[in-house]
């Protein structure tokens, strides 16, 4: 039996009973950010890293469950095996989970991104014998142009915008890619407004001694000469109902990788498309392999079928991690 295996509760280890970003509620939880879909309400143990920890706790809302978070490095050992975490570059505390057993070392990515943002905790190479990594843009078609190209492309829209007197608007979640976006734009340019939910991800990371540009809430009380050169930042699902009404005339824009895609572009003349991504893109998937110098690999997450056979043309050992 493999140290770590896929159940329908998500990636286990029996030896120490723990699971990895557990699919559903579990006894003990190791995860490795606050995303979520990486992270389950009603476990009554939950370990982390310490920069990731106020977010998952204000996401839980869980004042029953024992919450633990750990420095990144720092080895915890549970029933004979040690975890430790080690950044994964994808947002503020994401991680890459290290287990090891009695010499036999297995990682598993979580999320992870090879650029440096500037803003989470850098990507770190770690060695294994095991690598179960995720693959969500595992095709050749997924390939990042430099971040600060983007930003460019993002600030000239909300300059021009600003010049034409629309409220630029931008799609992003609320936890990581908000964070972003004010840590590499040129926010001299006019205000930045947040929805509530951004907002409040905003001030827990503030409060943990991390700088942020300022930002507005936005709320009915919005002082309409505010809106004068905005940037207003809210979740996909927000900027897709009448939230936005009150900041017309505004021009959406959604940022993501997916919108490599010609399928996945929101078509209209007041919607624009902006490619910046958290997750590796395909060179990055690539180079994690070699890095790790992994025996053996299992993808999870996106295009796992493809990823896979290409690593098998490439000579690796590669399957899909399937449940057990």
């Amino acid at each position: 039996m493999n140290l770590l295996q896929m159940t329908p509760k998500g990636i286990y280890c029996q030896i120490a009973d723990v699971y990895l970003d557990p699919h559903s509620k579990v006894h003990r939880a190791i995860l490795s950010h606050g995303h979520g879909d990486h992270i389950r309400h009603g476990c009554k143990f939950y370990l982390c890293t310490e920069s990731a920890l106020p977010v998952i706790k204000f996401r839980l809302y869980n004042t029953e469950s024992v919450f633990q978070g750990v420095k990144y490095g720092e080895t915890i050992n549970i029933n004979g095996v040690n975890f430790s975490f080690h950044p994964a570059g994808h947002i503020i505390g994401s991680a890459q989970i290290r287990v090891e057993y009695r010499g036999e070392v297995w990682l598993y990515t979580g999320d992870f991104k090879i650029e440096d943002d500037g803003l989470a905790e850098t990507f770190e190479p770690v060695r294994s014998h095991h690598l179960i990594m995720e693959t969500t843009f595992g095709l050749p078609i997924f390939k990042w142009k430099k971040q600060e190209s983007v930003y460019r492309e993002i600030n000239q829209w909300w300059a021009n915008n600003k010049k034409n007197g629309v409220t630029s608007v931008i799609s992003a979640y609320a936890l990581g890619k908000a964070q972003r976006l004010i840590h590499g734009l040129d926010t001299s340019i006019g205000p930045v407004i947040c929805h509530a939910s951004v907002q409040n991800i905003h001030q827990i990371i503030r409060s943990q001694g991390i700088y942020l540009p300022p930002t507005h809430s936005a709320n009915k009380s919005t002082d309409r000469k505010l809106l004068n050169g905005a940037l207003v930042i809210a979740p996909p699902p927000i900027c897709e109902g009448s939230w936005l009404n009150r900041f017309s005339p505004f021009e959406v824009a959604s940022v993501s990788g997916w919108m490599t895609l010609q399928e996945r572009r929101i078509k209209g003349k007041h919607h624009r498309t902006f490619v910046l991504s958290d997750h590796a893109d395909w060179d990055g998937l690539n180079e994690i392999v070699t890095l790790s110098g992994a025996e053996n690999i299992y993808t999870t997450h996106g295009y796992v079928d493809q990823f896979a056979q290409h690593l098998n043309r490439r000579g690796y050992p590669a399957k899909v991690l399937e449940i057990a």
